[in-house]
């Protein structure tokens, strides 16, 4: 299964995943199915959502 990213957030900040979360919520209010994940060989939050057959 692929996986869009929509945002990333460096997982040093001072808030940790505070900002990845607040921002998958705000896209699943619109209606988008979206999750955060952590890319750890990058060191930072992802939010993602499943990978549309079309794209």
């Amino acid at each position: 299964m692929g996986a869009k990213v929509l945002e990333r957030f460096p997982a040093g900040s001072p808030r940790g995943s505070w900002p990845a979360e607040e921002c998958a919520a705000q896209h699943r209010a619109e209606g988008e199915p979206a999750t955060v994940v952590m890319d750890l060989k990058s060191d930072a939050f992802l939010v993602v959502v499943p990978a549309r057959e079309d794209d």
